[in-house]
């Protein structure tokens, strides 16, 4: 299940869950981050290649990037089983920004954004048929788990893709990891 909770910036065990999904859109819509749910126009296999992850959602891509002018797209798939997954999930987990839209669609699996506005953290539970578009510029970071299982589709305005501007803080290290928020909302 997908869900939200909303934190004051010092305060990483107090925060006020959301779990439906107009409600998570209300909030995210506040800031700037739009929040949808797809479906595919066809069943594919859990092995399926890009392309026939990314025809099936044609419309919904196509519909983005008429929207936005996203030029890429991609899908990326990561796996418990993944040697290098540590090395991966450290790469996100430290708060960063991007000149660029950070859009995620994910086919399968799960994945927990942080999102710092302001005085607020907003950490966003996204699972298999969850879009989140976050601004170019919003600080945020990324915790897969220490058990990676996901396939995202992936949209940028640029053909450089994934490029983040690090800042140097230490607060995704106060805030509960993938692992420690999907246990407490179980």
């Amino acid at each position: 299940m997908s869900a939200l909770t909303v934190y004051q910036e010092h305060q990483p065990d107090q925060g006020i869950n959301f779990f439906e999904l107009g409600d998570i859109q209300t909030q995210l819509a506040a800031i700037g981050v739009k929040f949808e749910r797809w479906s595919a126009q066809y069943e594919f296999a859990p092995d399926a290649d890009q392309e026939t992850v990314l025809n099936a959602y044609q419309n919904s891509i196509a519909n983005l990037k008429q929207q936005y002018g996203f030029e890429s797209v991609d899908v990326i798939s990561l796996k418990s089983d993944h040697p290098d997954k540590a090395m991966f999930r450290q790469k996100f987990l430290d708060e960063h920004i991007h000149e660029d839209f950070e859009v995620r669609f994910f086919v399968e699996g799960r994945g927990l954004f942080y999102l710092h506005v302001a005085d607020k953290v907003y950490a966003v539970l996204c699972e298999q048929g969850d879009l989140i578009s976050v601004p170019a510029n919003t600080t945020h970071w990324f915790d897969m788990g220490e058990n990676p299982n996901f396939k995202c589709i992936r949209l940028f305005t640029t053909a450089d893709g994934w490029v983040a501007k690090f800042t140097g803080s230490d607060i995704a290290k106060t805030f509960p990891t993938f692992d420690q928020f999907v246990a407490s909302a179980s």
